[in-house]
């Protein structure tokens, strides 16, 4: 059985080591220690998190998958948290987290089927919960943030994100040399449509 953490944040501006320290002592004080940490700054809301899904591909059947809070692993709509939880369940990881206290007994192994089984329901039950709440406020921040928007245009006062210019003048000279567009993505965190903004201010060869 191997111990394996998952940090997240969602941007790159926010630190996703921030709890390293905290799933460490946990893991400590249960007697275990972390084997592997698998960090990245990705929504909780999607389910493009290469890291999470290396951490589940490099597990053997009783791992587990150690988390400071639920909504570390998932802000994800229903049927996307159905196709996470299927791929948890099928490689047989236990999901633990430091804000689920349910989760914590899967940390201890144990040979009794029936007591098992019973945690294992429990836990699952709570996850679903735990999931659907995440879920909830990432949507409520997200309305809450399109209406403080619409008011703020209303009112004459948004004036949208500020431009990364340094970043943005990063990645139109390395389209002027040429590089490919799926480089450029990996290499500046950048999305595809962001690029193909930048792209159009290139003058014309």
């Amino acid at each position: 059985m191997f111990v394996r953490a998952y940090l997240r944040a969602s941007t790159k501006d926010q630190d996703a080591e921030r709890a390293k320290t905290d799933l460490q002592a946990f893991a400590k004080e249960k007697g275990l220690a972390i084997a592997a940490t698998y960090t990245e700054n990705e929504s909780g809301a999607s389910l493009q998190r290469p890291e999470l899904f290396r951490l589940l591909a490099d597990c053997q059947p009783g791992d587990i998958l150690l988390t400071e809070q639920v909504d570390r692993l998932s802000r994800l709509n229903t049927a996307d948290w159905d196709r996470l939880k299927r791929e948890i369940d099928d490689r047989k990881v236990r999901v633990v987290a430091l804000d689920l206290p349910t989760s914590h007994t899967m940390m201890t192994a144990t040979s009794d089927e029936f007591t098992c089984r019973m945690f294992a329901a429990i836990n699952s039950m709570m996850l679903d919960m735990l999931a659907a709440i995440a879920r909830k406020d990432y949507e409520d921040r997200r309305r809450r943030q399109s209406q403080g928007i619409e008011k703020a245009k209303r009112d004459g006062l948004y004036r949208g994100r500020p431009e990364n210019a340094k970043r943005n003048a990063a990645i139109m000279n390395m389209l002027k040399d040429g590089q490919t567009w799926s480089g450029i993505i990996d290499a500046a965190g950048c999305s595809r449509s962001t690029l193909s903004r930048l792209s159009k201010r290139l003058p014309e060869r």
